[in-house]
């Protein structure tokens, strides 16, 4: 049984002003909560996964309530605080500043959009990953990640709970060779929070990892997974 959960301000999930690992730590438990208290389903543990913000949020959780979490995967985070905050607020910045006019088909909106980030986001890839998030409604475009609240919250996000106390079950810590948010000057914050972590690294993978290296990502975390 594998569920996806879109975080709060991002995806279907509802927008709110607070944006913090441990509001986005609860949310994921309030949802374990009603998932075991759900007949068809039974669910009282889980295997989290989580990617970059998502990946934060898992090892927050993890590190928060270990009696609810039976295996953890960090993809190319570590439990630190990440690089200035700089560059992400400059990508919050030009995606406000994206214009779209009424009107346009998907695909030429996109295009456009694409144009305007350039400038700024210069990897292809992530003007691609940043571009699922520009929906229409009405003929009408708009970003459906909640801009104004992350931006508020950059430093939240980019930083880290502080923890004492380590998670004891198995971790997975997968980076990208070509990404520095798992780098081994983490390595011993890992190993204290962490102390069961495997830490590695997929070849010629950037920070979406799962996206640039699929196959090999699928493989790394089926062979972390406990046997059937």
């Amino acid at each position: 049984q594998v569920l996806t959960v879109d975080a709060r301000n991002h995806g279907g999930s509802p927008h709110s002003p607070l944006m913090t690992y441990e509001a986005m730590s609860l949310d994921v438990q309030h949802l374990l909560t009603r998932l075991g208290l759900t007949k068809c389903l039974g669910i009282t543990k889980c295997i989290l996964l989580g990617h970059s913000m998502g990946g934060k949020t898992a090892m927050t959780l993890a590190l928060q309530r270990p009696d609810l979490v039976e295996r953890l995967i960090s993809v190319d985070i570590s439990p630190v605080s990440t690089v200035p905050v700089s560059e992400f607020s400059a990508y919050i910045s030009a995606m406000k500043s994206v214009k779209i006019p009424d009107g346009l088909s998907r695909s030429a909106a996109r295009h456009l959009a694409d144009e305007q980030l350039r400038p700024v986001v210069q990897l292809p890839q992530l003007r691609q990953f940043l571009l699922t998030n520009l929906v229409e409604v009405e003929g009408r475009y708009s970003w459906r990640v909640n801009l104004e609240a992350i931006s508020h919250h950059l430093a939240d996000i980019m930083n880290f709970p502080v923890f004492h106390k380590p998670y004891p079950g198995p971790a997975l810590f997968l980076g990208g060779s070509n990404s520095p948010y798992i780098s081994s000057e983490h390595y011993p914050e890992i190993q204290r929070l962490f102390p069961k972590a495997d830490v590695q690294h997929i070849e010629g993978a950037g920070h979406i990892v799962h996206q640039d290296k699929f196959e090999e990502f699928i493989t790394a975390v089926l062979n972390f997974l406990p046997p059937p």
